[in-house]
């Protein structure tokens, strides 16, 4: 449904350089509740190096950065599990 806006994301989240992303639409979980159809409800799970010495906090600046305004029209929300290799 949202493939457009997920290979969107891909392409934006590749400065970050990260060697795992795998992203999960779970926009028909939540058809009926208010923003349901202001954009795509995704899971974001992602392994970069750049995120190393990094709290979870910064992990997620980072990847708000890089999405940009995707956050604001396509994508209405985002759950990030921001990893860093060492972590895995």
């Amino acid at each position: 449904m949202h493939a457009a806006t997920i290979a969107q994301l891909r392409q934006r989240l590749e400065i970050l350089c990260p060697s795992q992303i795998e992203i999960e639409d779970q926009s028909e979980r939540h058809v009926g509740h208010p923003g349901a159809l202001c954009g795509a409800h995704l899971r974001l799970r992602i392994v970069s190096p750049a995120f190393s010495g990094k709290n979870t906090r910064s992990r997620h600046r980072l990847v708000y950065d890089a999405v940009g305004d995707l956050l604001h029209g396509k994508i209405h929300a985002l759950i990030i599990e921001a990893k860093t290799p060492e972590d895995l």
